[in-house]
């Protein structure tokens, strides 16, 4: 186009410049003079501009732009580009091989006086197009006007440092339009567009380095509007409408190495406050990589959906604050497999396991008004060396709202309880309905648990009581089973009821050179005739309940305490309390020592045999 331009000038300055050589027929007429002074003229003019300012105007704009970027980040940053054309005509912009980079001598020494940036980043592009700008706009009403700017494969590298929490010291108090004002009156462009990023993310603020790499990454900026309307405008995010990021199918790995992460889609709209997750998988390593590498238990998470509402994100990108005012997740698995092959206890006290614990410990300033699960699957597994088995409890499309979920202390010193509750289904059949409270900021974890379950066959417990237990139940119903338990860190106490009919059991034991379980018939009928009872209330309608007192060993963690909380309650429901426990054993023990005394006596009589049929075969009989 400049050399079109050129052309065409060269030829106009040519015809107006040599009238003495050249009669122009159409100058006759008084009428075509002034069409060539109004009309020609000024196009030839605009043309001339056109070269000369596509001609000059790239150095004075890149002199002006490393300015403008070096004054705003107090020296920070420096920009350049390598070259750059302007299309007047078309108000189109072109800048070339782009970069933004921060000077590290001036970050460390901001270091030094805590007013250095959590975020550092570095910017390439090749291309950046301006397109429909409109510098009669610029010039004669101090108007900044863009139709659109596109940033063709930009390389960014984000590195995030927690170097404060809060805002540091900011001389300059003023808007962005109250510092532009005097030159401008307003900026506009309508819409700014990054395709194909390619994102390298660093965060230092844990422990390890994590680091990120996303590729198939775009994002878009609509309306951003600065003047004195929305210089104050809440509903605006750097002065945008909206910005829309959007990322497809990606992959990363914890610090760790034991898990790995996916993500489909994921897309957050600013306008909207709302971030979407579809098909996000945390998955750990394969179970004998995993545990040759770690003593932790085995966690696994999917989800088809995960939906935040009124998500601050500004304040998580620069405080590692994670405000929303909903959390939905709908569809999904949590999955848990105990260590089989853990080491010696390092003596910690387990406190920390409890879920009111766990979120005081988290290294994230948290704040969710309102959690909902849909239709989610929780299942836990755990490896019993006797068996050589592996058992799972599970509680099916669960779904439920956790309330208050929080350690920021201002929410915490407003309401110091988060509620949980949670409906499900347990082993696929029973309906499980459970409610929690927890208590937020007492180091003593204290919280309260009550639920019931619905009626369900016994034999639906096999998957679990068999390999874990060894005892497989025959026959009976659970017509229901509740709970009402307070408790903290170091004593569970509550009520225990468990109503049933028709209890049968068998019990087992391993046949490990067949890899199966098989009966112990003498104590199965021993165990039915003389310790279970079968129903509760029995025949006589008596209803037996427990009043639990569980004092939590140190090394017990919180679903592990619970779990034998409830199991110290059930027990004398299906008369296996302490009284009974001990004459079962007596019991139990008095039958085996008869049968070592059987044995010993059958051993005796089978070693005489042998020497009489000894002295026989050799005549001394």
């Amino acid at each position: 186009m400049p050399y079109r331009i050129t052309k065409v000038a060269i030829l106009l300055l040519t015809l107006s410049n040599n009238n003495r050589y050249m009669k122009l027929n159409f100058l006759k007429h008084r009428w075509q003079k002034r069409l060539f002074k109004f009309v020609l003229i000024p196009v030839v003019v605009i043309l001339v501009l056109a070269i000369v300012v596509n001609r000059y105007w790239s150095p004075i704009l890149a002199s002006k732009v490393k300015d403008v970027v070096l004054k705003s980040s107090d020296g920070l940053y420096k920009a350049d580009f390598s070259d750059a054309e302007l299309h007047i005509l078309r108000g189109k912009i072109i800048l070339y091989n782009i970069t933004l980079k921060p000077d590290t001598a001036v970050y460390n020494q901001r270091k030094r006086l805590h007013l250095a940036p959590n975020t550092l980043v570095e910017l390439t592009v090749k291309r950046l197009v301006i397109n429909h700008a409109h510098p009669f706009s610029l010039y004669f009403q101090k108007k900044l006007n863009i139709g659109q700017i596109i940033l063709s494969e930009p390389k960014l590298k984000v590195t995030y440092q927690l170097n404060h929490t809060k805002d540091t010291v900011v001389k300059d108090h003023r808007t962005a339009w109250q510092r532009i004002a005097k030159s401008l009156k307003s900026v506009h462009i309508g819409n700014i567009l990054l395709n194909d990023v390619n994102l390298d993310y660093e965060d230092y603020s844990g422990n390890k380095v994590a680091i990120s790499k996303l590729r198939e990454l775009s994002l878009s900026a609509n309306d951003l509007l600065i003047d004195s309307a929305t210089q104050t405008d809440k509903s605006r995010l750097l002065y945008c409408r909206d910005i829309v990021t959007e990322l497809n199918n990606y992959t990363g790995e914890t610090p760790s190495g034991l898990y790995t992460y996916k993500i489909k889609h994921l897309k957050l709209s600013t306008l909207t406050s709302q971030l979407n997750i579809e098909g996000l998988a945390v998955q750990p390593l394969k179970p004998d990589n995993f545990f040759d590498k770690s003593r932790k238990d085995r966690l696994g998470f999917l989800a088809d959906s995960i939906q935040i509402n009124h998500f601050d994100y500004l304040n998580y990108h620069k405080y590692r604050t994670f405000s929303a005012r909903s959390l939905s997740v709908a569809g999904g698995k949590i999955t848990a497999f105990t260590n089989p092959v853990k080491g010696p206890d390092d003596g910690s006290d387990k406190v920390k396991t409890f879920p009111n614990m766990l979120i005081r410990k988290l290294n994230l300033d948290l704040r969710v008004d309102t959690v909902k699960l849909r239709r989610v699957d929780v299942v836990y597994s755990e490896f019993n060396k006797k068996t050589q088995q592996t058992g799972a409890v599970e509680f099916n499309n669960t779904s439920g709202t956790i309330l208050n979920l929080t350690n920021n202390p201002s929410a915490v010193a407003k309401n110091n309880i988060s509620d949980v509750t949670l409906v499900s289904y347990f082993m696929n059949y029973g309906r499980l309905d459970v409610q929690f409270k927890f208590t937020l900021n007492d180091d003593n974890a204290p919280f309260s648990c009550k639920g019931s379950l619905g009626s369900m066959d016994f034999s639906r417990l096999n998957p679990a009581t068999m390999p874990l237990a060894m005892v497989k139940m025959t026959s009976g119903k659970v017509k229901k089973f509740s709970f009402d338990i307070a408790a903290n860190s170091k004593v569970f106490k509550g009520k225990v009821d468990f109503l049933y009919n028709d209890l049968k059991v068998v019990l087992l034991k391993p046949d490990t050179a067949n890899d199966r379980l098989k009966r112990k018939t003498i104590i199965s009928i021993f165990a039915n005739l003389f310790v279970i009872k079968h129903n509760n209330p029995d025949e006589k309608g008596k209803l037996t309940s427990s009043y639990v007192v569980f004092k939590r060993p140190k090394d017990f963690a919180f679903w592990k305490t619970i779990w034998k909380t409830l199991l110290t309650g059930i027990k004398p429901c299906i008369g296996l309390d302490e009284k009974s426990q001990k004459a079962t054993k007596d019991r139990i023990d008095e039958h085996n020592k008869n049968k070592a005394e059987r044995l010993k006596n059958k051993a005796e009589r089978q070693k005489r045999k042998a020497e009489r049929k000894k002295l026989m075969d050799e005549g001394k009989f």
